[in-house]
């Protein structure tokens, strides 16, 4: 297995080379072959990351222990840290196999981040892979879910998937390797232990070969989908196009074109996918539906404003957070952009632009979203105008209307309605001694 793994590493991994890697150990029989094998092939600079999920009492502490053991041995730095995983689960309403999930990868990215390590190595192997299809196929789920565990998912690298289970045990036998046995392995309770310990089996009755035909099926599976990746690529071209003119980037959807394709849910759904949208029925029924009506993801915003769905990321800034500018402030970069500087006279301007006179100001500015009962005196116009008429005489959508950030003075006065309108009221005139220029990036 190890020439067989050097060869698989060389003609399909071959960037791993030279590179600062984490091998993610559990201190079981998969990660701990990974991490032998890694070790003897001086092909990177390797450490190891070992999560202590407080889930099997003294057994949980005897893995760490073990992984710093053989970090030692093999001298390879070891990362540890400590979960309360059944908390986590309870807290965010996820089964505690999800739940440790979403803790190791987290922890694992944080580690990238601050100490520079170009992959996390994972040691899911073929058998793996078998079981979440079928975890997938019971479950229910599109071709994606068909297509197997991916060797490559962004930073994250998965050398053994095309070994068995049975291969890696028999190299940890050959080579005298010690590992440790997690017991709940054996337990049924669990779905994937259940396909494991009594589906899988009666296949390999059926067919003695089910790895290999499996790593057949998987392959033909992922051609389709690239197929179809092409084509919602050139689809994409055609009905999507990005707004940058709110505070947030904005992804445009064009109804009436989604609705001259064969079936716009499923061109929706893949469409969309990458927002976390589940509720497809919904998403389908907002082609129809009028203006302002809108659904959510965890992570996304999908609404309909006349001829476009639009989708935005959801924003971390609650509604009434104000932001302050203070009188020798030169700029601020959240939650917006915006320079401040003194100039000698009054230029041409561009919407992102406006001219003030500072002698007028009260300090400190503040940078605001707006609220029902804000007005302005709109520059070129006479007299005051409620800013939710404006907003409507201008035929600002629920989403611009939502990102429009307002610069004010102390006392409250709109001084700019961000890349929209400037007060008359802080215009600069022949009069002004000292002009402020105030730049939206």
């Amino acid at each position: 297995m190890h020439q067989k793994f050097k060869k698989h590493i060389a003609d399909n991994f071959p960037f791993l080379e030279g590179k600062k890697l984490l091998i993610a150990i559990s201190g079981g029989l998969d990660s701990v072959v990974l991490t032998h094998i890694f070790s003897t092939l001086n092909v990177a600079e390797a450490s190891l990351a070992h999560c202590n999920f407080q889930l099997r009492g003294n057994e949980s502490d005897l893995d760490e222990q073990f992984v710093v053991n053989l970090g030692e041995k093999l001298n390879l730095k070891v990362y540890q840290t400590t979960f309360n995983t059944k908390k986590y689960s309870k807290e965010n309403k996820l089964s505690t196999q999800i739940a440790a999930r979403e803790l190791r990868y987290n922890w694992f990215q944080k580690l990238v981040k601050k100490h520079s390590f170009d992959f996390v190595l994972t040691a899911h192997h073929a058998d793996d892979n078998l079981e979440t299809f079928l975890i997938n196929l019971t479950r229910g789920t599109g071709l994606e879910g068909l297509t197997g565990i991916p060797a490559i998912n962004k930073n994250i690298v998965r050398p053994l998937l095309v070994f068995s289970r049975e291969e890696i045990k028999q190299f940890a036998t050959e080579n005298n390797i010690n590992w440790r046995e997690d017991a709940s392995n054996a337990e049924t309770k669990y779905v994937r232990n259940k396909i494991r310990h009594e589906v899988i089996p009666k296949l390999k009755e059926l067919n003695p070969n089910l790895l290999n035909s499996f790593e057949k099926t998987s392959l033909f599976l992922q051609e389709s989908q690239q197929i179809i990746d092409d084509s919602i690529e050139d689809i994409k071209a055609k009905v999507v196009s990005k707004d940058f003119s709110t505070a947030l980037e904005v992804t445009k959807i064009d109804i009436e074109k989604i609705q001259q394709l064969s079936n716009p849910k499923v061109y929706l759904y893949q469409l969309l996918k990458a927002y976390n949208f589940t509720e497809w029925n919904d998403v389908e029924n907002l082609l129809s539906a009028q203006s302002g009506k809108q659904v959510f993801s965890k992570t996304h915003r999908l609404l309909k404003n006349r001829d476009f769905l639009l989708v935005t990321e959801i924003s971390s800034f609650e509604e009434n957070q104000v932001f302050y500018i203070e009188e020798n402030q030169t700029k601020i970069t959240n939650p917006i952009q915006l320079k401040l500087e003194k100039v000698s006279e009054k230029v041409d301007t561009k919407n992102n632009v406006i001219f003030v006179d500072k002698d007028l100001l009260k300090f400190p500015l503040t940078v605001r979203k707006w609220q029902n009962g804000d007005y302005l005196y709109p520059s070129g116009m006479n007299g005051k105008k409620k800013l939710s008429k404006y907003f409507k005489d201008e035929k600002l959508s629920l989403l611009e209307k939502e990102n429009t950030w307002l610069l004010c003075s102390s006392d409250n006065k709109i001084i700019w309605v961000l890349n929209k309108r400037q007060d008359n009221r802080f215009l600069v005139t022949t009069n002004t001694q000292n002009i402020i220029k105030i730049t939206h990036k």
